[in-house]
């Protein structure tokens, strides 16, 4: 077995490593009901850790099976939760390592960290704006009443919550896998990855972008959901 295929196979060991913790933790750790239809899940923490040692890429295919594992076991809010869930986990792993991977050091993880908290932050709000009244039969004037006494509290400590829990074990969790020998001891960034972040934020953008045009078409009555 050549050196690539063994590491690509060690990688992919790993990842399946942490798509199982995080599936751990969202069965063991979430919050439900908060605010009646808010969930806390701690899965971001250690998908955005995958996502700092594999890439931006790597971290939303984790998340993206993670949140489907999540939608068939212990959701019950169906597909809508599912494109919720992984909207807000893929923004924030996306964003934050993203911005990470481009130069790993602390203050390029504090920062990807904050980006990512306050992209996850608009897009949530957005979303829940445009999704929230199709399934709780909410008026959008209730939802938007929501948005200072729960929807941004709860996001804001999220995000806060899960980049303090990033940053805390992430040291030891990358200690852990090279003692394991399951990544490499030195981490490598080529070209390819600075173009795959590119094409990540480029999608990030056009998400909000979109996300801001429909809610401004709803606001204007121009369409209706």
């Amino acid at each position: 077995m050549s050196t690539k295929t063994s590491e690509r196979l060690r990688a992919l060991v790993s990842m399946a490593m942490l798509c199982a913790l995080a599936i751990a933790a969202d069965f063991f750790l979430r919050i439900p009901n908060i605010g009646g239809f808010l969930t806390y899940e701690p899965k971001d923490v250690v998908l955005t850790i995958g996502g700092f040692i594999f890439g931006p890429i790597a971290g939303l295919v984790m998340s993206l099976i993670v949140c489907f594992v999540e939608m068939i076991t212990i959701s019950d809010s169906g597909l809508i939760g599912f494109l919720m869930n992984f909207l807000a986990s893929g923004v924030f792993i996306g964003v934050s390592t993203a911005i990470y991977s481009r130069k790993k050091s602390l203050s390029r993880a504090i920062a990807g960290l904050i980006a990512g908290s306050f992209s996850m932050l608009a897009i949530m709000l957005l979303w829940n704006y445009i999704i929230t009244p199709l399934y709780t039969g909410l008026p959008r004037e209730a939802v938007l009443g929501l948005f200072l006494p729960l929807l941004i509290p709860f996001n804001l400590l999220k995000a806060a919550l899960n980049s303090a829990l990033i940053l805390f074990l992430y040291k030891g969790v990358v200690t852990a896998l090279r003692k394991s020998k399951l990544i490499p001891t030195r981490e490598s960034y080529d070209s390819g990855n600075k173009k795959a972040n590119t094409v990540l934020i480029v999608c990030v953008s056009a998400l909000l972008t979109v996300t801001f045009i429909l809610v401004m078409l709803i606001f204007a009555g121009i369409i209706s959901l």
